[in-house]
Order: C-alpha cells, then structure tokens, then sequence
C-alpha cells in the first residue's frame, strides 16, 4: 500500500513538475505580451474574458494567471470590477491542457523528453524555451500513463475504494471529493488527469467523474484565496469573486450532470475524452452564463465582503 501511494505521490509530483516547465517555457515566450494584455486591454468583461482565456491557455493555469492578477490588483495595476472578466477567461483557458492530455500520445513520451532534454542545454533563448515546453508535454504524459497504471492498485485500498465507491454512489460526495483533493495538490487539471485514469479502467461512473471535475473547479479556488492574503480590499475581492463565480457555477450545472455526461457520450465514445470535452462544456457555459452579470456579480462581492476584506 505504502509503495503504491509512493508511487501515486510521485506521479503527482511529475504532473505539477510538468505543468511548471512547460509554463515556464510558454511564459518567457511571452511575458511582455502577458502583462501588456492584462493591464491595457480588460476595460470590458468580455474583452477580459477573452484575455483571460488566452493567457491561461498559455500558461496552462487558472490559478497562475489568477495570482498574476490578484498581484497586479494589489500593486494597482488593475482594478476589482477588470478582474471579473479575466476570472471567467481563465476557467475556460484552463480546459485546453484537459482536452490535450486525453490524447493518447503514449509513443511520443520519448521524443518529447529526448529533444525537450537537448534543447534545455542550448543557450539559445528561444530554442530553450521550446525545450521547456516540450519537455513539459513529455512529463505531463508520464504522469498520465502512471495514473492510469495506478488506477486498479489504488482502487483495491480501502481508503480509494470506500471514496470511489461513495462517488460513485452520490454525485455531492464527488464534487466533495474533487473540492478536496484540488485543494491539497491544488491543480484542477491534475485531479481531472487522475480521473480520467480511473474513468479509463471503467473504476468510476461518467458521472461521479464530471461531479469530481465540477468539485476541482471550487477546490482550485485556494491558491488565489491565499495569494489574496495581506493584500488590498480589491486583490481580496478578486479572490472571493473566483470562489463564488466557480461555487455558482456548479450550483447551476449540478442537476444536469446527466445530461452532460449524455451530450459527451454523443461526442464521442473515450471515457476520459468524454470528460475532457464535459470540462470544456461546463467552464464555456458557466462563463458565457455569468458574462452578462459581471456588474451585478461586482457589487454582490462588494457588498458581501466589503467589511472582511
């Protein structure tokens, strides 16, 4: 039992470890850009959106670019009410990574180590950068392939198996599961790979997965919430604005989980597919839903958390 968490532990660690390199490979592709972005072009909601989305696309972060944000509200960069966009871009921009690592691109692992490795040795900035990012996509499908491998293993201990079975049982339960184990590892996409593992070896319903998904969308909430502490009242209030946003959006889609689920299966016939493709519906939903009540949401924050923060 111990080797196999060991083991699980250590896939985690080559996930987050992955998704660090290829974002720091993208991020010095483009930083200038970056924070041109973010600080001149979100005067509208759907404008930041549209930001928002790009940068995490490139990031492969909702919680980096969610940081990047909080820091720039607290220096005075950006304001509150600018924010509120970028927050909804960033649930969308996150799905990307979700919808590449269901890509069975188990024969080019080692391509993409070999020539990402080669490239981090060049003194090229360029070149290096690239190195950075192909080594990444390399690891994060390392850390796929384990999860898949340590999906039976870790169903059989008590512990999974009681909290699998519980998911699987009751859809609060996985939404439960997924707010927590987010939390801790505090990367959604990473608990969005681990279930696909366990999707892939038929452990978990489709179901209790997207519920699981729906949960790591709160639970990715934390980093931003602790980068807001000690800042100004509008860093604090973009903070709260990300919980609440996501805590919305699952109160709205949580009936459907169903008929999500359906619409997936209609796409396509890939288990873990079939979630990439639920993330991606759910956080465009969510966010077109909540474009339009952007103010509205503003001054629900504000009056809310005005005296808190």
């Amino acid at each position: 039992m111990i080797k196999i968490f060991t083991l699980f532990t250590v896939f985690i660690a080559i996930f987050l470890y992955g998704m660090t390199v290829m974002r720091i490979g993208l991020y010095n592709l483009s930083h200038k850009r970056i924070q041109e972005l973010l600080v001149k072009v979100t005067n509208s909601p759907f404008k930041g959106m549209v930001v928002g989305t790009f940068i995490t696309a490139i990031l492969q972060s909702s919680s980096a670019v969610m940081v990047i944000t909080i820091g720039f509200i607290a220096a005075g960069m950006l304001t509150f009410k600018q924010s509120i966009g970028i927050i909804l871009g960033t649930n969308i921009g996150t799905t990307l990574t979700t919808e590449f690592i269901a890509f069975d691109l188990f024969d080019a692992i080692l391509p993409l180590l070999l020539i990402g490795a080669v490239l981090l040795f060049t003194k090229n900035h360029i070149s290096f950068n690239i190195g950075a990012i192909l080594f990444g996509l390399g690891c994060l499908f390392v850390a796929m392939n384990g999860f898949e491998n340590l999906a039976k293993p870790l169903s059989s201990i008590p512990v999974v198996h009681t909290s699998i079975k519980m998911s699987n049982e009751s859809n609060l339960i996985g939404v439960g599961l997924g707010t927590l184990l987010t939390a801790i590892i505090q990367s959604s996409t990473a608990t969005t790979g681990i279930i696909m593992g366990f999707l892939n070896e038929n452990l978990v319903t489709l179901s209790s997965g997207i519920a699981i998904v729906l949960g790591a969308n709160i639970g990715t909430c934390i980093t931003a919430f602790i980068a807001s502490i000690g800042a100004n009242k509008e860093a604090k209030w973009a903070a709260y604005a990300h919980i609440w946003l996501n805590i919305f959006g699952v109160l709205l889609f949580f009936p459907f989980i169903k008929s999500l689920g359906d619409v997936a299966s209609f796409l396509t016939s890939l288990p873990d597919v079939q979630l990439a493709h639920v993330s991606v519906i759910f956080n465009v939903l969510s966010s077109f839903i909540a474009l339009p009540l952007a103010g509205l949401l503003a001054q629900f924050i504000m009056k809310l958390h005005g005296e808190k923060a």
